[in-house]
């Protein structure tokens, strides 16, 4: 089995990515949260640039309905030495789908039929998609694969879900199948968050060979070695990855207390369910206003209460 992480918007930043390779490992590919602007904003060009990703597997996503917008973007990927791209037609935000952007771009199968058109036929890179199964109906998926089909796409990454299902829904893995007829390499995404999970995925198709996970992997860090069966339940490598992690948005992205707090803190909001029973710990924690209070919140954590990597209803 191979695993992907999956790109979450100002989480899985070339700080966490990279910090995660150096402690946990066991990701074949890691994406970046999406780019969205023809020219690169200094925080996009940061994601990409080849010496903030030394040693890993990146591939960029890009959010986007214009085709000379997306073509512009991958100039600009190409000369970094990339040769592959990400086009995200999954995002579930209202502000994004009211564009009709990310999963919304569905609702609009022939516009996004054009722009497909035009992509293939002028982008130099290869070009994988990430897609959702509809916006309100499942009837909607097999309209949907009659506009993949026509095209050369590298990959389809499928989150199984609608995009009224947002997050909070079930997966709906059934839907995996259809896919299948499009004979291209396909990925799995949606909820993979434990080995069971892992199981009644496989149980609907024993051939998938490649999980794409994200809030999984962010609530609970050892999931890649859960999935191998063999968790460590080490506080004190995540107790070493939490303050690299810390340490280097402070050097790297600036900003001070306030902006490293913001960052870490997001972080927590998924990682809180290792620890069961520690309500007021994590309370702590994001309550903090400045690094020497956090970093006292997490001792006490860490020294008072037990690390279950085990736990996996953790978000």
């Amino acid at each position: 089995m191979n695993y992907d992480l999956a790109p979450m918007e100002g989480i899985t930043t070339y700080i966490y990515r990279t910090t995660y390779a150096k402690y946990y490992g066991g990701i074949d590919r890691y994406y970046t949260p999406f780019l969205a602007s023809m020219h690169l904003s200094t925080r996009e060009k940061n994601e990409v640039l080849p010496e903030h990703n030394a040693g890993i597997t990146v591939i960029p996503q890009i959010l986007s309905n214009r085709a000379d917008e997306f073509l512009e973007i991958t100039q600009a990927l190409h000369s970094y030495g990339y040769d592959t791209v990400n086009l995200n037609l999954g995002c579930p935000s209202g502000t994004v789908v009211s564009k009709h952007r990310g999963a919304g771009f569905l609702a609009v199968p022939d516009e996004l039929d054009r722009f497909l058109d035009q992509i293939f036929s002028a982008c130099p890179l290869k070009i994988s998609i990430k897609t959702r199964i509809g916006i309100s109906n499942e009837s909607e998926w097999e309209t949907i694969l009659r506009v993949y089909e026509k095209y050369p796409v590298d990959e389809l990454i499928i989150h199984t879900r609608l995009q009224k299902d947002f997050y909070k829904l079930p997966t709906r893995p059934h839907t995996y199948l259809a896919a299948k007829r499009l004979g291209i390499p396909l990925c799995y995404n949606g909820d993979v968050n434990s080995p069971s999970a892992l199981q009644q995925v496989l149980s609907v198709d024993p051939s998938i060979d490649r999980i794409m996970i994200g809030r999984g992997i962010i609530a609970n860090p050892e999931l890649i070695e859960a999935l191998h069966g063999a968790p460590s339940c080490d506080k004190n490598r995540l107790q070493s990855f939490l303050s690299d992690i810390c340490d280097r948005y402070l050097t790297e992205m600036g900003g001070g207390d306030r902006n490293t707090l913001y960052k870490l803190k997001e972080l927590w909001v998924y990682m809180g369910g290792l620890f069961p029973d520690a309500d007021k710990y994590i309370k702590r924690i994001k309550k903090a206003n400045r690094l020497t209070e956090y970093h006292a919140a997490v001792d006490a954590l860490m020294r008072e209460k037990p690390l279950q990597t085990d736990i996996f209803s953790v978000y």
